[in-house]
């Protein structure tokens, strides 16, 4: 099968959607591999590493997407990419279509394109495989960011995340129990934060109380969301539902009965966010106020340690995508329910997604 490596186009994305580990292992497949030229530079993977382990370098996106029976991107592509690839192709990446423009929705029907989203790969006991190390780099990666953007200097209140002895520390609020809001729980009770979860399932609660048995844990409801958020010095938003937009479980009213100058990082905002007064940022503006609230919104935060990001990557996918080139979407999506129920566009057709109302569509 020939399988393409494109450069990512879109603003601050460093990652890469194969590393040359990944290449070596389904080149020794018989599978051609194709990637961009400097496809993986920011990641520091250079040229000359793919070639070694049976790549082939094409030095223009449209030989990438033109080639690809199997195209594997980090990010949603783009239309003018779209528009590149063959028809009747496959396209694997962190696609987030539920928050997408109807346009790209439309062109992946037209184009007869399977698109799989890796965000939607789940084993049968219900675990996100791949997106999961994702979110926990991305839990671990909010304590260091709520702490800068607590800072003075970067308008935020003047709170040290641990405290310091007779001072008490910042009162953390996180909404969502999975991947991100536990790995970001453990990462702000390591830095001396106070910290407060919320979840709609107890379950979910009670399995992060026996593994960090000082975090505060609430129900998930309207009125404990309120509560929570009225003294929380950061918000975070980690919530998931899968194929879908992220339903807006913080309100703008909610936002305004917070305490000035605290800081909402809403993890959910890849999926559309889920705190009202939230808007999609970039690396080099990451943060905006809105009612005199410091919003951190940025959808790709793990790109910032894209080398990490890129092995985890091939350690979590690798399994899913030497199916699909081994056998071909057809035959791995009949005998892997995990890669069945990740697929949103096949032969013409919109599945395992749905899109919400309510808030204007990223491309």
């Amino acid at each position: 099968m020939y399988i393409g490596i494109p450069k990512e186009s879109r603003p601050f994305e460093y990652r890469v959607g194969l590393s040359p580990a990944g290449v070596e292992i389904l080149s020794r497949m018989g599978h051609q591999i194709f990637v961009e030229h400097e496809a993986g530079l920011s990641a520091g993977f250079k040229d000359e590493e793919y070639e070694k382990f049976g790549a082939r370098i094409a030095y223009s996106p449209q030989e990438v997407f033109g080639r690809a029976d199997l195209l594997l991107k980090i990010s949603r592509p783009l239309k003018q990419e779209i528009d590149w690839m063959k028809e009747g192709a496959t396209l694997a990446g962190f696609l987030h279509l539920a928050s997408s423009s109807q346009d790209q929705i439309d062109l992946l029907i037209e184009k007869k394109i399977t698109a799989l989203a890796y965000e939607q790969i789940t084993d049968p006991a219900g675990r996100h495989v791949v997106l999961r190390p994702f979110s926990l780099i991305c839990g671990a990666m909010v304590a260091p960011i709520a702490a800068r953007f607590l800072q003075t200097n970067r308008g935020g209140k003047g709170i040290l995340l641990s405290g310091v002895p007779g001072v008490p520390p910042a009162e953390v609020v996180i909404i969502g129990a999975g991947g991100v809001g536990s790995s970001a729980a453990r990462a702000m009770m390591g830095a001396g934060a106070h910290v407060t979860v919320l979840d709609r399932k107890m379950s979910a609660l009670e399995n992060l109380t026996e593994k960090l048995p000082g975090v505060v844990t609430m129900l998930s409801t309207a009125r404990n969301i309120e509560r929570a958020a009225a003294y929380a010095d950061v918000l975070i938003g980690a919530v998931l539902i899968t194929g879908q937009r992220a339903p807006i479980v913080v309100t703008r009213d909610v936002v305004r009965s917070m305490k000035p100058r605290s800081v909402i990082i809403d993890v959910s905002i890849d999926q559309g966010g889920c705190v009202e007064t939230s808007r999609p940022t970039m690396h080099d503006n990451p943060v905006f106020i809105d009612e005199n609230m410091v919003h951190y919104c940025v959808p790709n935060i793990s790109s910032l340690v894209a080398r990490t990001a890129s092995h985890v990557l091939v350690n979590s996918a690798i399994p899913f995508i030497t199916q699909i080139a081994n056998s071909g979407i057809n035959a791995a999506m009949e005998a892997d329910s995990s890669i069945r129920t990740a697929i949103n566009t096949h032969q013409g057709n919109l599945v395992n997604l749905i899109r919400l109302k309510g808030r204007e569509a990223s491309e």
